[in-house]
């Protein structure tokens, strides 16, 4: 029986093929979004987070402003200044202090160029640091060697971005020329692994930087606590920001790697419930399609109807055909939600390293986060077509042969 309800109401969706796709999009939009924009961010996130699993305990990173305002702090284009730095090395506890900055810039190799993520670090505290604690590890070439323009590229640089690089090879950023000196075995991050890493004074030379610093790492000696020292970096940091710049209220952030992990896993989890409340309100639209769609349905098949009931359909029977019509667009929509978000969330993780090398996206597309977009899609349009059906069923069989 329900395979003749099935029939039935695909025979009739297939009848008003323009209204049914009109329908159908509505939950393809409030799907596709939520596929797309959650399967990002999850992807978002656990790269983030396996960025920070290899930042060791021992490494604290300070940045200017103030992470409760991340984003102002990111976009604002601050930085901790020289002074900031000497402060942070003078911290006791603090064994080592590399300060770090990044841009993207085209870099060229022989006939081939590419826009790379460029990092900077002085070569003579960096290496170190990089090797114990984030576990940089070369597969070709030697480390590099402090004020000899020499550079460090990542695994994917040579295999994909610049095809043929090799350790001894030139590169050209800007005009200035290094020798690529080693090549880095891949870090399971594509943001790592699609870098080209300079010498402090160099990466400063090319992009016409100061002695500032959007980003500092400081070591931590064995001996030494993480809390004791991120007070002793504190205290040093509010000292020298009221002295050279006569700051009452230094602005400053202290990122240990709990704190960051916890950081990221709460803000990602507010964007993630964001995401869906306003792709649920795409679906909620999509929804009322759906029953407004049934309703018309219900008045369009008036007779229809009372013939069913007159030859025997029961109550159920009617609800049945009209919940299937209702199920199969809100199914055949979260179909094609699923793939059009996936198609999107995985072209973002194609397409945007190629406009933004600085930034890399990598996407999760789950077996449950397709399972649910289906499901759910169906589950509303069954909800959707649920009040329609039970006023079509509830026609009585002479009124409804009577309508005209």
């Amino acid at each position: 029986m329900k395979k003749v309800y099935f029939k039935m109401a695909f025979r009739n969706l297939k009848g008003r093929p323009l209204r049914s796709w009109l329908t159908i999009l509505g939950i393809v939009i409030g799907v596709f979004l939520v596929v797309s924009l959650l399967s990002l961010s999850e992807g978002l996130k656990g790269s983030i987070m396996q960025e920070l699993k290899t930042m060791g305990g021992d490494i604290v990173m300070v940045m200017p402003g103030d992470m409760n305002d991340i984003m102002a702090t990111f976009a604002g284009g601050t930085e901790l200044s020289r002074h900031d730095i000497d402060a942070i090395r003078r911290a006791e506890g603090v064994e080592m202090v590399v300060p770090t900055a990044w841009a993207g810039e085209v870099v060229r190799y022989k006939d081939s160029s590419q826009n790379i993520f460029i990092f900077g670090s002085p070569w003579e505290t960096s290496v170190s640091v990089y090797q114990e604690n984030l576990g940089w590890n070369l597969v070709e070439g030697h480390w590099p060697e402090p004020n000899r323009r020499q550079a460090v590229v990542g695994s994917m640089v040579a295999e994909d971005l610049l095809p043929g690089l090799r350790a001894g090879d030139r590169i050209q950023i800007r005009g200035h020329s290094f020798e690529v000196v080693g090549i880095l075995r891949s870090l399971g991050s594509k943001q790592d692994d699609s870098m080209v890493a300079l010498d402090w004074p160099d990466f400063q030379s090319v992009f016409g930087r100061q002695d500032g610093s959007p980003m500092v790492m400081a070591k931590i000696n064995e001996d030494f606590s993480v809390a004791r020292v991120e007070a002793n970096i504190r205290a040093e940091l509010e000292l020298s920001q009221r002295r050279t710049r006569q700051d009452d209220q230094p602005s400053f952030s202290i990122i240990t790697s709990d704190k960051a992990t916890d950081m990221v896993g709460n803000v990602m989890s507010l964007i993630q419930l964001a995401v869906f409340f306003f792709a649920s309100i795409a679906i909620l639209v999509g929804a009322i399609g759906i029953t407004n769609t049934m309703y018309t349905s219900v008045y369009e098949r008036t007779k229809e109807i009372g013939i069913l009931k007159a030859v025997g359909a029961k109550r159920k029977d009617i609800i049945s055909i009209f919940l299937m019509e209702s199920i199969i667009i809100g199914f055949v929509g979260g179909l094609l939600g699923v793939l059009l978000g996936s198609g999107l969330a995985y072209s973002a993780e194609y397409l945007v390293p190629q406009s933004r090398p600085v930034f890399h996206i990598q996407t999760t597309v789950t077996i449950l986060l397709i399972f649910f977009g289906m499901l759910f899609a169906s589950l509303v349009g069954g909800l959707a077509g649920y009040f329609p059906a039970r006023r079509a069923a509830n026609l009585e069989p002479v009124d409804a042969l009577r309508y005209e």
